[in-house]
């Protein structure tokens, strides 16, 4: 009997992932226009190592999409888009950091340690904005996004939201966690 790598999808499950991401990039063609499924499809099939990480992220609910094509190294690049902050990925905050230093009511996770076990980033402020060109997201929740160390070193974590039509961009104690923040990624295939 072989071994199976715990972070490697059966055939059926590869085969259910991609026909789910097929539907979701054939009825949002405004997130890539340009872009051909056959083509993505092809590059998802030739690293199958990542789909794990997709599936994970439709797991706990991002609705991962295709937002963009890095001409360069011919890498697909995905994020969560779910209209609102993942379900499966709210009430944490922002790293291990900032869990052991909650005295009590912690959190069961935090979001920088969720994204690596799933081998996937956090939003970039950049990557946020751009991803709210396509819809209106987080327009009840908010995300947390990658903080630069200056910040995350005086306590801070940054998060985003979209209000009245505008994205903020917030500051927070990173050992904070609400019902309504949770964490967006990208993902490059």
């Amino acid at each position: 009997m072989t071994k199976r790598n715990k972070k490697e999808l059966l055939p059926k499950q590869r085969q259910e992932l991609i026909s789910a991401l097929k539907a979701r990039f054939e009825k949002n063609m405004n997130r890539h226009k340009g872009l051909e499924w056959a083509k993505v499809q092809a590059r998802l099939e030739i690293n199958t190592g990542k789909l794990w990480s997709l599936n994970e992220m439709e797991k706990t609910g991002g609705e991962p999409d295709v937002v963009g094509h890095d001409k360069k190294t011919g890498e697909y690049i995905f994020y969560d888009c779910s209209a609102e902050s993942p379900k499966g990925r709210r009430s944490v905050c922002y790293d291990q950091e900032a869990l052991v230093s909650r005295k009590e009511h912690k959190p069961q996770n935090n979001a920088m340690d969720m994204a690596a076990d799933m081998d996937i980033e956090l939003l970039t402020e950049e990557q946020y904005r751009d991803l709210q060109q396509l819809g209106n997201f987080d327009t009840k929740t908010s995300s947390w996004i990658i903080t630069p160390p200056d910040i995350r070193k005086f306590g801070g974590a940054l998060f985003c939201d979209r209000r009245y039509n505008t994205v903020f961009i917030y500051h927070n104690g990173a050992e904070s966690y609400y019902a309504a923040r949770g964490f967006r990624d990208s993902l490059r295939i």
